[in-house]
């Protein structure tokens, strides 16, 4: 019964320093193994395709294949897996290049680590996590906007289930809706304030105050 609630994770860096202080880390978790590790996307990539991992700690500036593109590519081949960039670039477009690239989380690598920890557990179950230095660059950008003020009742109810944390088949059996209308929902909220992943729709939400009706 352990070895099955035990979260599979794989470190994609280039930097072999920071390979091995994560691998010593992690061992102090009983929850979270370490399965393995990859140098550069490429090598993620193929490392991803025989073990499976759970989640993959990805950094994104590496030799020969970067982390994004390797994300797109895992996430394609195994939706399955969870990918968290973590890097030490908080530059807003690398951010939604990321996301955009299917990672669910964004984190710098000053993250403490029972806060890595904590986000690689929050990633198994599908939520997202984003360090607070990226939420506030990501709210800067948009201060001079008004976004949600168009959004309908249920896109709201939606969006507060989000916030909370529930993925697309709970927010289904919440609202007793089909999960292909809460796809749309999701879309249509994304499209409406603007933003282009859900974590930056709950970062939103949150400090616009629209995760309430």
């Amino acid at each position: 019964m352990a070895h099955e609630e035990t979260i599979r994770v794989v470190v994609v860096d280039d930097h072999d320093m920071v390979r091995r202080g994560l691998a010593a880390y992690f061992r102090t978790f009983p929850d979270i193994s370490l399965i393995g590790e990859a140098g550069d996307g490429t090598e993620a990539i193929e490392l991803c395709k025989e073990l499976h991992p759970d989640v993959v700690l990805m950094d994104l500036i590496m030799p020969n294949m970067g982390g994004t593109e390797a994300t797109r590519l895992i996430r394609e081949e195994n939706p399955a897996t969870q990918v968290i960039a973590l890097t030490s670039f908080q530059d807003k477009d690398l951010v939604q290049e990321a996301f955009q690239a299917g990672a669910i989380s964004y984190l710098l690598k000053k993250v403490k680590g029972d806060d890595l920890a904590a986000a690689i557990r929050s990633a198994h179950f599908g939520r997202s996590t984003v360090s607070p230095e990226i939420t506030q660059d990501l709210l800067a950008s948009n201060q001079d906007e008004e976004p949600g003020n168009n959004l309908t009742r249920r896109e709201r109810e939606v969006l507060m289930l989000m916030v909370e944390g529930l993925t697309n088949p709970d927010i289904a059996e919440r609202l007793s809706i089909s999960r292909a209308t809460v796809t749309t929902h999701v879309s249509h909220i994304l499209q409406k304030l603007g933003v282009v992943n859900r974590a930056e729709a709950i970062v939103m939400a949150v400090r616009k105050n629209l995760d309430h009706l």
